[in-house]
C-alpha cells in the first residue's frame, strides 16, 4: 500500500507539472473573443454552441482544510494546488459549474462535520481553477445560519464567481442567475432537497427547497428572462447508494417531461449529495446526471461505519451544446462525456485518472468502477461517452 501510494504521488506531481504547461498554452492562444476561456472544445464550440463542465460536492473537511493552510506555507489556506490537476479540464470550457456543499466561516473558526464551516479562500480557488459558477444549495447551506450563507456569498462574489441556490436577500432569492457561454444564455437553478438547520427567522427564501412545481416555475421565468438553456441542480438522493432512488428517478421523469410551447422546461440537471457517483441518463430527450460523487472530500466513512474510498471518487461532467437549427428551437446536446476523478487524500489532490493512469498510476480499478456505474442506466446507447 506504501508503495503505491508513493507511486501515486509521484504521479501525481508529474501531473501538476503537465497541467500548468498546458494552462499557459491555452493562455498565450486564447481570442479575445472567448472571454475568460481557453481553447473551443468539441466542433459544437465552432459551429456556435458551447461546452458546459460540472463536477460534485465541495466538501472540505478538516484534513481538508489543513492541507490547503500547509499549501500556503502557513499563511492563509491555498486550494489551488489542490485542484490544478483538473484545471486544464475545467478552464477550456465555456461554463464551468461546480457545487460548494458547504458555507465558510470567518476569522480562522473553520471545521469539518458536522457543522462546516471552510476557509473563504475556497472560492479563490475554485476561480483559479477556471469555474464560472456554483450551486450552493445543499444540507449544509445553513450550519452557521444566516450569517454564513453571507459569507459564502460575499466570498464567491469576490472571487468573480456567479451563484445559485441559496440568497442573503428577499430580491436575490427571486432573481434568475443568468450565465453567457459563447452565443447562448444560460439559466442556472438549484436545489436542495433540505437542510441540516431550520431556516432562519423570517427568511424562507435564504435556501431553494426542492418542489417539482417551483422548480418548473423557475424555469419557465428563465426562459422569459431569455435563457438559450435551462440547467437545474439538485442536492437529492440517497447517500453512500450507487443507484438513483425513487425519487430521484420520478423527479426526473417529472422534470424532463414538462414542455412549454413544445420546448422542455429543462436542458439538463445535475445532481449531487449522495457522496459516489451514480449513473448519467438521458431522458425524455434530456440528459440527467443523478450524482457526480464528492470532488473535494476527506477520509470518508461510509453507511457501515468503515471508510469507503467511493466517497473520494467522482465525475466531471462534459456536454457540447450546438445551437438550434431554426429560431425559438431547442440548443441541443451533440457530445456528451464524462471524465472519472478521484480526490487522493493522502497527496490533497483532485487526480483525473485518465491521465494519472497515462502517467503509470494504479487506478485502472477505479476508472473501470466509475464508468460502470456511469453508464450502468445504458447511457452508452444515447451516445455518453468517457473523455479525456
Amino acid at each position: 500500500m506504501i508503495a503505491r501510494r508513493q507511486r501515486v504521488a509521484v504521479v501525481v506531481t508529474a501531473l501538476l507539472t503537465a497541467a500548468a504547461a498546458c494552462q499557459a498554452h491555452f493562455r498565450e492562444h486564447r481570442a479575445p473573443s472567448e472571454g475568460a476561456r481557453g481553447h473551443p472544445g468539441p466542433s459544437a464550440t465552432a459551429a456556435g454552441g458551447f461546452t458546459l463542465v460540472a463536477s460534485g460536492d465541495v466538501l472540505p473537511d478538516s484534513s481538508v482544510i489543513d492541507r490547503a493552510h500547509y499549501d500556503a506555507h502557513g499563511a492563509g489556506h491555498d486550494f489551488r494546488p489542490m485542484l490544478q490537476g483538473v484545471r486544464s479540464i475545467v478552464s477550456r470550457a465555456d461554463l464551468a459549474l461546480c457545487h460548494m456543499e458547504t458555507v465558510y466561516g470567518a476569522n480562522g473558526a473553520y471545521s469539518g462535520a458536522p457543522l462546516f464551516k471552510a476557509p473563504p479562500e475556497v472560492a479563490r480557488g475554485l476561480a483559479a481553477t477556471g469555474y464560472d459558477d456554483c450551486s450552493t444549495a445543499s444540507e449544509h447551506t445553513l450550519d452557521d445560519g444566516a450569517d454564513g450563507i453571507r459569507r459564502t456569498l460575499d466570498a464567491l462574489d469576490h472571487a468573480g464567481l456567479r451563484h445559485a441556490g441559496s440568497a442573503r436577500t428577499e430580491g436575490e432569492a427571486r432573481s434568475v442567475t443568468l450565465l453567457r457561454a459563447g452565443r447562448a444564455l444560460v439559466a442556472h437553478l438549484a436545489y436542495t432537497y433540505g437542510c441540516d438547520r431550520p431556516l432562519p427567522a423570517g427568511q424562507p427564501w435564504a435556501v431553494n427547497l426542492i418542489d417539482e412545481t417551483r422548480i418548473l416555475t423557475d424555469a419557465r421565468t428563465a426562459r422569459k428572462a431569455g435563457a438559450d438553456v435551462v440547467v437545474v441542480s439538485l442536492h437529492w438522493g440517497t447517500q453512500w447508494q450507487d443507484a438513483p432512488d425513487p425519487r430521484q428517478l420520478a423527479l426526473g421523469r417529472l422534470l424532463t417531461a414538462s414542455r412549454t410551447d413544445g420546448r422542455p422546461d429543462v436542458d439538463l440537471i445535475l445532481g449531487t449529495h449522495a457522496h459516489v457517483p451514480q449513473a448519467y441518463e438521458k431522458v425524455n430527450g434530456t440528459w440527467v446526471v443523478y450524482g457526480m460523487g464528492d470532488q473535494i472530500a476527506g477520509p470518508m466513512t461510509g453507511d457501515r461505519g468503515t471508510q469507503d474510498p467511493r466517497g473520494n471518487q467522482s465525475t466531471l461532467a462534459r456536454f457540447a451544446f450546438a445551437p438550434p437549427a431554426h429560431p425559438g428551437g431547442r440548443w441541443e446536446v451533440v457530445r456528451a462525456e464524462f471524465v472519472p476523478e478521484v480526490f487522493d487524500v493522502d497527496a490533497g489532490r483532485v487526480v483525473d485518472v485518465n491521465a494519472a493512469i497515462a502517467q503509470g498510476a494504479d487506478l485502472q480499478g477505479v476508472r473501470d468502477r466509475i464508468r460502470d456505474v456511469v453508464l450502468g442506466r445504458g447511457a452508452a446507447q444515447d451516445g455518453l461517452v468517457m473523455g479525456q
